[in-house]
């Protein structure tokens, strides 16, 4: 009997379609890798299995990052297994090959990046003369409950409705690969000419993501605070007292970004008026207004990002796998990857049986208050059409992030907020707008010939509408205004004048930078223009937090508290491109139209071979202008050093590749001191270089890269050389200065005695330089991989704590830890993990929460 094969994304998935389909296709069979009943056969990936590749004579091996071998335009790809995936990929293509497997049913995850892992599974099962040519059809899920599966199985596309998303897909990740891969290796090439390796990573979306956040940080470098004034003025009435602050009537707008219609630049001035005010009658004009409020959009995944990030300091990674894990483990939310704020208009009957559940479930702990909402919002029939809600014109593939039908039941905290912020927003669209009555008022006081004016401005609400879900209710009489009668004079009572200063752009935060990325650099605030640029965004909602956490990794910017900021090596690549004049990869805007035309791809309105000659033109310019490049330096905005030379105490100056003495004036030839920005491939931060100049050592510090890319840690200390009769930098790594960082030479650990056996070879395990190292992982045959460093993230290892970890599997709790991200200390215990292979953090469980004692309720005054 012929059957289906169900290739889900995760295991987990499998089972939730087992789960669902039991009931009306019969009990399925487990079997190792699969299940299997008389119509189906349901296996899984896990994520991707299959990555592309060039093929074997277009292969670029890191040892030959040069230009001779550039650019590599292969005219196709070849697959290869991913090296932890190759049991599972085996077993899904042997369930692809079988002979009653009729039909493909594609149930990876509803969007781009599924569509790659599916395709890519049945190419590789195929072969270029014989591929798999069997019917596929694609399983398209919004929500995991049991229903939406069997009803998803009801409307199984066509492959033909697919197939743009399936070119758009590959024609992503090539582009991706093309750019990367050639645009890395031109960079690493040009910026390790003088030797060394400094891997300089650039992407098709990383890279303009990057230009946006150090574009940000050299104006808030650049930025001159400037003074300025501003004065408030408290006015006396019958019914009380009112501020007002000073402004011009005659003010307008102009290209200084700093000007304000109620500051004033001199200070003469400030005073002169408040004098002149100070103690004098005023005239008041008032004007009130009813204004109304409506409830912001349903989430898209970046809106979700950004609020999650604003409130709670989640980052982009961490919401995203929390919302994974509501809509696949918990199945509480719809399909979260999505870039759609609306809804389909055949919706609205799934809506009112949604807010059905969340007004009659027993909702868990804080989420219990919600259903009161919801009970009002069903009494009242808010849910009804609304072209703002539901629109097939604002749906793409998927549409906004709801609650589903079924009621959560064990949600740890994190999840629980979350769930609470779609929650409240899934009920505040469906209710009223908040209405206000705004108010402003105009207090003009006369001296002399002049006039001045204080504005003061009130809001007060009178029905909270959607406000209402949020926990805000008509305010107290006291946020009223305190009334003037008409014709009535006040008096100018205090007028305090503040001196204050302008303010550099603040830096981005995830929140900030998710909508940068969103409309391509251009920071929009009006959510309908922002909507109008988002489909020429950086990235997808679905990459955009990947892209952040790679920008991370690779030391291109760093967390403080919610601040990103950029590092020396971001600067750095910021100032090659430029001078480079690779444009493609600087402007975000730019980039941005590249996934525009990918989403036109996706409605099959351009040709996959006119994008991908587009990338690979743009992948033979940038290999070009940096192979054709050939001056000295780099013109860029460089440095000054505030510490003078350590040889004659001239000015030391930056330029692209070096910190260089240019004597005592500061543009003569100066004394010949010069070290490098980028020593073992890790740049130089201004403070870094200052400290190193200063006191002639620094450290120890991470991130360095040996000159075949392994990664290792060290000090630095500047040491007088009599030969050049100059300072120069060195590398202090102990005793084994020099030896064994993967060049081959023979190494001689016959002195030492033997810490323990590596974990993964069952060889002698070392101390070799400022690591501890497998005997097998140095020297001229080099066959194990294992290395430790003797200090990680500025927490010293002991020779003791080794020797523990690899008899016990784990050291001591050690307490003194940086972490890199936060520059906060923490305490861990290494530990081996077996399953990636390599020493990491074991952390200790966290205390139980002891319920806080409930403190006696304070009474309150009454009222006068």
């Amino acid at each position: 009997m012929s059957k289906a094969l169900v290739i889900a994304e995760k295991p987990s998935v499998a089972q939730d379609i087992v789960r669902a389909l039991t009931p009306t296709s019969g009990k399925f069979e487990k079997h190792e890798d699969h299940f299997e009943n008389e119509h189906y056969v349901v296996t899984s990936a896990v994520g991707h299995l299959v990555e592309i590749k060039a093929p074997e004579e277009y292969d670029v091996k890191r040892g030959k990052w040069s230009f001779a071998h550039l650019p590599v335009i292969p005219p196709h790809f070849d697959l290869a297994p991913i090296d932890k995936a190759k049991s599972r990929l085996n077993a899904v293509v042997k369930q692809v090959k079988r002979k009653d497997v009729t039909e493909l049913i594609n149930a990876c995850d509803a969007g781009r990046e599924g569509e790659l892992i599916f395709r890519l599974i049945v190419q590789y099962a195929g072969t270029e003369k014989k591929p798999i040519d069997k019917p596929v059809r694609r399983l398209w899920l919004q929500s995991m409950t049991p229903q939406a599966i069997r009803d998803g199985f009801e409307r199984l596309r066509s492959d033909a409705e697919l197939r743009g998303l399936a070119d758009a897909a590959r024609s992503r990740s090539e582009a991706d690969w093309l750019v990367g891969i050639n645009g890395t290796r031109a960079m690493t090439a040009f910026n390790s000419r003088d030797g060394g390796f400094f891997l300089t990573t650039v992407g098709r979306v990383q890279t303009p993501t990057l230009s946006i956040v150090v574009e940000r940080e050299e104006k808030i470098r650049k930025h001159v605070a400037r003074d300025y004034w501003e004065i408030k003025a408290s006015f006396d009435a019958k019914a009380g007292s009112y501020e007002g602050k000073w402004f011009d009537p005659a003010w307008k707008k102009n290209d200084d970004a700093e000007r304000r219609a109620d500051r004033l630049w001199n200070e003469a001035d400030a005073q002169a008026i408040a004098q002149a005010v100070r103690g004098q009658p005023a005239t008041v004009s008032e004007e009130s207004k009813p204004s109304t409020q409506s409830s912001p959009q349903l989430y898209d995944l970046t809106l979700l990002q950004r609020e999650a990030n604003s409130r709670f300091g989640f980052s982009a990674k961490t919401t995203l796998s929390i919302a994974q894990a509501l809509y696949e483990k918990h199945k509480v939310l719809t399909y979260p990857r999505t870039d759609s704020k609306a809804l389909p208009e055949d919706y609205v009957s799934v809506v009112k049986q949604t807010m059905e559940m969340l007004a009659t479930e027993d909702l868990p702990g804080p989420l219990k208050a919600l259903s009161a909402h919801a009970r009002k919002a069903v009494k009242e029939g808010y849910v009804k059409p609304n072209k703002r809600i539901f629109d097939n014109a604002k749906v793409s593939d998927h549409f906004a992030i709801i609650p589903t039908l079924q009621a959560p039941k064990s949600l740890t905290d994190i999840e629980a907020k979350l769930y609470d912020l779609v929650v409240k927003r899934f009920l505040a669209v469906f209710y009223p707008p908040a209405e206000f009555l705004v108010t402003t008022r105009i207090s003009t006081v006369k001296a002399g010939a002049s006039e001045h004016r204080f504005q003061t401005n009130g809001k007060v609400m009178v029905k909270p509408g959607w406000l209402a879900v949020y926990g805000r209710d008509v305010e107290d009489a006291d946020a009223t205004l305190v009334p003037v009668e008409p014709g009535e004079v006040v008096r100018t009572e205090r007028v305090d004048v503040n001196a204050l200063k302008t303010k550099p752009p603040a830096r981005y935060t995830e929140a900030t930078l998710l909508s940068a990325m969103e409309s391509a650099g251009k920071l929009i605030d009006d959510d309908e223009l922002r909507e109008a640029m988002q489909e020429k965004g950086l990235g997808t909602p679905a990459t955009r937090a990947q892209t952040i956490e790679g920008l991370i990794l690779e030391k291109y910017m760093h967390r403080d508290g919610r601040e990103l900021i950029p590092t020396a090596k971001a600067f750095q690549l910021m100032t090659l491109l430029r001078g480079l004049q690779v444009e493609e990869l600087t402007q975000p805007e730019l980039t941005g139209n590249w996934e525009y035309q990918l989403a036109e791809m996706e409605k099959g309105k351009l040709s996959r071979d006119a994008f991908m000659r587009e990338i690979a033109a743009m992948t033979q310019k940038i290999v070009a202008k940096a192979k054709e490049y050939d001056r000295d330096t780099i013109p860029g905005d460089y440095a000054t050093l505030k510490t003078p030379c350590p040889k004659c105490g001239g000015v030391v100056k930056e330029n692209y590749r070096r910190f260089t003495c240019a004597g005592k004036s500061g543009d003569a030839e100066g004394c010949g001191f010069s070290i490098s920005k980028i020593p073992g491939g890790r740049s130089f931060e201004l403070d870094e270089v200052e400290a190193f100049i200063a006191n002639k050592k620094i450290g120890p510090l991470e991130g360095f890269r040996s000159k075949a890319g392994w990664p290792f840690t060290a000090e630095l200390k500047l040491a007088y050389d009599d030969e050049i009769a100059n300072w120069k930098l060195e590398f202090d790594f102990g005793d084994d200065a020099r030896k064994g960082e993967g060049d081959g030479t023979p190494v001689d650990f016959s002195a030492q005695q033997s810490l323990g056996a590596c974990p993964k070879c069952k060889g002698h395990v070392y101390e070799h330089g400022s690591s501890y190292v497998c005997e097998h992982a140095v020297g001229a045959h080099v066959t194990c991989d294992f290395k430790s460093g003797k200090i990680i993230l500025q927490q010293p290892v002991a020779r003791e704590q080794m020797t523990r970890l690899l008899q016990e599997g784990k050291t001591e709790l050690l307490e003194n830890f940086v972490s890199n991200k936060t520059r906060r200390k923490f305490k861990a215990r290494l530990a081996w993990d077996a399953k990636e292979g390599k020493v990491g953090f074991e952390f200790e469980p966290r205390a139980a929460k002891v319920p806080a004692k409930k403190a006696a309720a304070k009474k309150k005054p009454a009222a006068a």
